[in-house]
């Protein structure tokens, strides 16, 4: 009955009220579709006259970001909110907190939620994120073996962190990195397990990754680069992490930091296009026009996106197409860049991270002080950076990166910094 009255409602609106309320619809809160909602108010024109947004969270948007340094007790929960429920108000935007959706019919133009109400839109967007990624390990149900992902994550770890000793991180991305950061913080002992060579194999060269690992160690972490585990042992309380080579690590728990799988579930319900993630074209519409996705669970040709930054630009467009302020806008990825401050070490990477056939290396490290500089140039023109420690000049090379500048005329000042080029110029 409700799927039929929201029906035979949106027929008569669009055939008897020109001026009927549009409804946009957001499935998730997180801290693009917050952004999104922002600049969606600072237009001129306001394509909507309801807006609606269903958040599978107990909390409203929060910075993610900032989950590390909760975790390590160096901020405070409710630091972390992104705007006051006044300003919500004053938009008109409703919020549902813990009430994801969890089916789209298409044909309605309807969303139902877990509590079962129905709500129909002119315009769905899709902002549903991702989850840690299941590494596949037996043991991964044992009590003790948990993620760091979203804030009741980071609630879980404080808690654990309270009563338990010993911590094994597997994975030595950024994520698993922070999370074994916070965890040393509050005093455990904590051994990170790196299936590749080196840390931040994504975002760091062999060298640099090195250089972190051996930081890290002097300031308490246990690093183990090549480590491949194998299986989480305990009863029904974690006790210990398997390596390939048999080795038994004791532990009390256990952090999954494997990387991200996008949530594209509710999407291919639906029977949107799906790859690794949600497909969009270049104004973010999914395989139906009405309905866009953006952030962590959209894919555009072969890319998806794991940082926030990618999903703030793709915000921005798709405010001024739904806005009609510049309807013709496309969303090109650019150049993004990792910064990242762990254990006090700061770290930049911007494009292409290691050397291949085809790079010239342009190398610079500081053995006191610990920085490290590795840029990679081709056909005269940056590609990617590496920074650890000083990362002063970061933005100057991701402009460079972005620009495809001739680097010619400073290619020698180039690893100095921005002060040295131009000075060379």
């Amino acid at each position: 009955m409700l799927r039929l009255f929201c029906w035979t409602r949106s027929r008569q609106e669009k055939t008897m009220t020109p001026n009927r309320r549009r409804t946009l619809v957001i499935c998730g809160h997180g801290m693009v579709a917050q952004r999104l909602l922002e600049e969606l108010v600072a237009q001129p024109a306001q394509p909507y006259q309801r807006i609606v947004v269903f958040n599978g969270e107990a909390a409203a948007a929060y910075n993610r970001i900032q989950l590390s340094a909760l975790l390590a007790g160096e901020t405070a929960e409710d630091t972390l909110s992104l705007k006051t429920p006044d300003w919500f108000r004053r938009h008109h935007i409703e919020v549902h907190q813990s009430e994801p959706v969890v089916a789209i019919d298409r044909q309605q133009r309807s969303v139902i939620t877990a509590t079962g109400r129905v709500q129909c839109y002119d315009t769905l967007v899709l902002a549903t994120g991702s989850r840690a990624a299941s590494p596949g390990l037996p043991g991964e149900d044992l009590d003790g073996v948990m993620s760091f992902r979203h804030l009741q994550d980071t609630r879980n770890l404080i808690a654990a962190s309270a009563t338990r000793r010993r911590a094994v991180v597997i994975g030595g991305g950024f994520l698993g990195l922070e999370a074994a950061e916070g965890l040393r913080c509050r005093g455990m002992d904590v051994t990170v397990l790196q299936r590749s060579s080196h840390l931040l194999n994504q975002q760091l060269d062999p060298a640099g990754g090195q250089l972190l690992a051996a930081a890290l160690a002097r300031r308490g972490l246990h690093i183990m680069t090549g480590a491949r585990p194998v299986r989480i042992l305990g009863k029904q309380q974690v006790r210990a992490v398997q390596l390939a080579d048999d080795t038994l690590i004791s532990t009390d728990l256990v952090v999954l930091a494997t990387g991200i799988t996008a949530n594209l579930e509710l999407a291919a319900a639906a029977g949107l296009r799906c790859d690794r993630a949600i497909c969009v074209d270049p104004q973010l519409r999914t395989s139906d026009p009405d309905i866009h996705a953006l952030g962590e669970c959209c894919q555009l040709g072969g890319a998806t996106f794991g940082l926030v930054e990618p999903g703030y630009q793709q915000a921005r467009v798709l405010a001024r197409l739904l806005s009609a302020s510049a309807p013709r806008d496309r969303y090109q990825p650019s150049p993004v860049a990792t910064r990242l401050k762990i254990s006090g070490i700061a770290i930049f990477s911007c494009g292409q991270p290691t050397p291949d056939d085809t790079t010239e290396s342009l190398l610079w490290q500081d053995r006191e002080t610990g920085g490290y500089c590795h840029l990679l140039v081709r056909d005269h023109r940056l590609r990617g950076a590496v920074l650890i420690g000083n990362t002063r000049d970061g933005p100057w090379y991701q402009q460079r990166i972005a620009q495809g500048d001739d680097i010619s005329r400073y290619r020698a000042q180039l690893p100095f910094g921005e002060h040295y080029c131009l000075a060379a110029a």
